[in-house]
């Protein structure tokens, strides 16, 4: 019989009979990997030990060492032990789908009571005794008819349902821990012992549909988080702890900042403390765009749908799109227009009034856009993720020549920027062809490469993620990290020959002749909503002095003082300094309770000592000792402190 050849990661070779398991293979290396082995790659895939070998291939045997397989094995193997858990204490309980997800899995139960808190405590306890069993876990692999027979007989329509709606004819594969059987695609662990008893949670019960379709049945969603030893899952649910005191939506209440309510879903009510962040985020961005050669633009916000369709949003984005008609006079049928969801396709429309020569270029065209896209009720969350929002938007024109300095340009802008707001660190990830593409391989070398020597030409390091390119160029997608280890996808850089040959984009070149110019679509904030949410988590409300709200409360501790606050406001207010004064008859106890709760960053606290000296009491929030300061001297510091780091 002929012999397949196996070539592992350190370039050694060696043959094995057609049918071998990577358990077979790593028996064959040693005991010592027989025993630690969990999992293995097979030309790029992930693979069961208990999968045959059929032909030469590339492979590497993984242990509990190897943490992204690692963890995807635990979590996988976790969410089957829970629903084996559910049906051994409820076996009337119809089991759906089961994905790992991050940070660890859920699982969908049809049943008709609802799970308590109770009920996920005891569910637990079932899984740790399963764990302790050491259940081997096996696969068989079954023809369609035989699997959908089996789970007619078990009383398990999702499954069935899940089976017919899998394209194909291909047989598939079903696992078992220990008695418990279910279809899943795996891989597995080998035995139920594998699973650390001590590092998973199940965190909370939600609804969901099946399939997503509202039309269909509500089923309980169980949710949990693994990982690989106790001390991980510690830190992630004091993690988890720290993010909740840190939510922006309560913060957002406590500091007066914005609200949203059921007749306008997704849409945000900015009050006046709110509105004021905002506003001084976004002539701090304007500010630094104009320094960075942009020149701000604004387009409408209602657009004929005919625009939509030569752009190719209407095809593709239409059911996110919202629609208004409208009954022009004389016009025989309504006229359909959209709320724009993007801003790229309006500044095309400005690029082209007037003919451009490559001496014009690179034109930057910059527009705090107000954009609206529907997203499913369910799918929304505070300013995270809204359906009315506005976008630090910018777009480049330039030569393929200029992409180069154009995006190292940009990375030095978001450099600055993140770091003026407090994110000193971000990751980039450089997205490469996908397999549908338009262009040549010679045209995506080209700017593949300009990108990458534009981020090492600025000293960034940089992962490549291959084939999540958009279907007409590579982009780059910037993550910052927050002050609990958290990340945020908010920058991005993309490159773009589509949009400008669809609508018409062109340039009189260097020779003479008409050229199609490159778009770069980029983005620093990304959402200014998104982005003021992860600010106020990011400092947990404790916003920095030029961008709070409210930066001083000068608070009299007796009335005689009113006359000396207001002039301390007044001095303030002139000096560019956001002041308030609080001259209500109660105890400055209170006062500076109140006001720290709504996160005002500086308390002066004025008695009649420091109307006698024309000085100050000076309390900043977090801090317990409050010191002695001039007036003179308090107003120059704060007025420093109250400009944006570009001004000072």
């Amino acid at each position: 019989m002929a012999q397949i050849s196996l070539t592992f990661p350190d370039g050694n070779r060696r043959d094995f009979a057609p049918g071998v398991t990577p358990a077979e293979v790593a028996a064959s290396i040693s005991t010592s990997l027989a025993k630690k082995a969990i999992s293995a790659t097979v030309d790029g895939a992930h693979h069961d030990l208990q999968w045959p070998i059929n032909a030469d291939a590339r492979i590497a045997i993984h242990t509990m060492a190897d943490e992204a397989q690692a963890l995807e094995l635990i979590r996988h193997d976790l969410a089957h032990v829970m629903a084996r858990a559910v049906q051994e204490l409820w076996p009337d309980v119809k089991v759906t789908i089961g994905p790992v997800i991050k940070d660890g899995w859920y699982y969908d139960f049809d049943r008709i009571e609802p799970f308590t808190p109770e009920d996920l405590g005891a569910i637990e306890k079932r899984m740790k005794e399963i764990i302790n069993l050491r259940d081997v876990v096996r696969t068989e692999v079954w023809d369609r008819p035989r699997a959908i027979a089996h789970y007619e007989q078990k009383g398990e329509p999702f499954k069935v349902e899940l089976i017919h709606g899998i394209p194909g004819d291909e047989p598939l594969r079903m696992y078992w821990h220990g008695h418990w059987q279910d279809l899943c695609r795996g891989p597995h662990l080998q035995h139920t012992g594998q699973l650390p008893a001590d590092a998973f949670k199940l965190m909370s019960v939600a609804g969901a549909y099946w399939r997503g379709d509202s039309n269909r049945p509500m089923l309980q969603r169980i949710y949990g988080v693994a990982f690989k030893n106790r001390d991980e899952l510690k830190a992630h649910l004091t993690m988890l702890e720290e993010a909740a005191k840190r939510d922006h939506r309560r913060l957002g209440k406590e500091m007066d900042l914005f609200h949203l309510q059921e007749e306008a879903p997704g849409m945000v009510f900015w009050h006046p403390n709110g509105w004021q962040v905002w506003r001084t985020l976004e002539d701090y961005m304007r500010r630094r765009q104009r320094e960075a050669g942009y020149r701000e633009i604004r387009t409408p916000q209602v657009v004929d749908r005919v625009l939509w369709e030569r752009s190719g949003h209407w095809e593709a984005y239409r059911e996110n799109m919202f629609i208004v008609e409208v009954d022009e006079e004389g016009a025989k049928e309504k006229r359909i227009n959209a709320l724009k969801p993007m801003n790229c396709p309006c500044h095309v429309q400005v690029y082209n009034q007037g003919l451009k020569s490559y001496r014009d270029l690179p034109l930057r065209l910059a527009e705090f856009g107000a954009c609206h896209r529907y997203e499913s009720s369910g799918s929304m969350h505070g300013l995270m993720r809204v359906r009315g929002f506005t976008q630090d938007d910018a777009h480049i024109f330039c030569t393929e020549a200029q992409i180069e300095s154009e995006c190292a340009a940009f990375i030095e802008l978001l450099s600055s920027v993140y770091h003026d707001l407090g994110f000193e660190s971000f990751d980039i990830k450089l997205s490469t062809r996908p397999e549908v593409r338009i262009g040549t391989d010679e045209d995506w070398d080209r700017v593949e490469t300009a990108l990458e020597n534009a981020i090492k030409k600025v000293g960034r390091s940089y992962v490549i993620d291959p084939g999540e390119g958009a279907f007409y160029g590579p982009k780059l997608d910037f993550k910052l990290t927050d002050a609990i280890g958290r990340q945020w996808q908010c920058g991005t850089f993309q490159v773009d020959p589509n949009l400008p040959s669809r609508l018409g984009a062109e340039y009189i070149g260097e020779d003479g002749a008409r050229h199609r110019p490159f778009m770069l679509h980029r983005a620093i904030l990304g959402s200014f909503e998104r982005f003021l949410g992860i600010l106020i988590e990011n400092y947990a409300g404790k916003l920095p002095f030029w961008l709070a709200p409210r930066q001083v409360v000068v608070a009299g501790i007796v009335s005689d003082a009113d006359a000396y606050v207001h002039e301390v406001v007044a001095e303030l207010r002139k000096a560019g300094v956001r002041a308030e004064a609080d001259v209500r008859n109660e105890k400055i106890n209170y006062k500076v309770r109140e006001h720290s709760v709504g996160k005002v960053p500086v308390i002066l606290a004025i008695g009649m000592k420091e109307v006698e000296e024309r000085s100050v009491s000076v309390r900043r929030l977090g801090e317990t000792r409050t010191d002695s300061e001039s007036l003179t001297g308090i107003v120059a510091t704060l007025a420093h402190e109250a400009k944006a780091p570009d001004l000072r």
